[in-house]
């Protein structure tokens, strides 16, 4: 196999929502509810072009749309930033889009004068995957919430300090 060159990273567009959408869907991660928050925040970033709470990038790679990030800054705070979402395509998972996109956001981030990038994620066995792509990319397990999203769901929630 040819490595996969990097994708460009690229401000989301309208033309991304489907692809996105399906990609969701796809990689069995997401409940039905938690896909139609993320259209939510697509269709702010989308529709609501006078919204700052979310910024969503788009990796596109082979002529096709790899992944995607939404993150914001936390209302409220001084340089606390919320990754809200990330999410790769599975045929093309494990070939390095997903570190890419989460470095693309931390730079932009830092260029915020971001201080903190935190992520909240579930404790279900199905993310220990996700958990330690975190982990290996340098956050931090900072709060557990028992029985969060429901009993036996607990609410995870790493940090990166820059």
């Amino acid at each position: 196999d040819v490595p996969m060159r990097s994708p460009l990273i690229r401000p989301f567009t309208l033309e991304d929502r489907s692809p996105i959408l399906t990609i969701l869907d796809q990689t069995s991660m997401f409940t039905p509810e938690e896909i139609e928050v993320a259209r939510e925040l697509i269709d702010a970033w989308l529709f609501e072009p006078g919204q700052k709470d979310y910024i969503l990038y788009t990796a596109e790679g082979e002529n096709q749309v790899l992944g995607y990030v939404c993150y914001g800054p936390t209302p409220a705070t001084e340089g606390t930033f919320d990754l809200y979402w990330i999410a790769v395509d599975p045929r093309f998972q494990r070939e390095g889009v997903g570190k890419q996109l989460l470095t693309f956001t931390e730079n932009q981030v830092r260029e915020a004068n971001g201080r903190l990038l935190i992520i909240e994620t579930s404790s279900q066995e199905k993310y220990a995957p996700t958990r330690a792509f975190y982990e290996r990319n340098n956050y931090v397990l900072e709060a557990h919430i028992r029985d969060f999203y429901r009993r036996g769901d607990d609410r995870l929630i790493y940090v990166k300090r820059f």
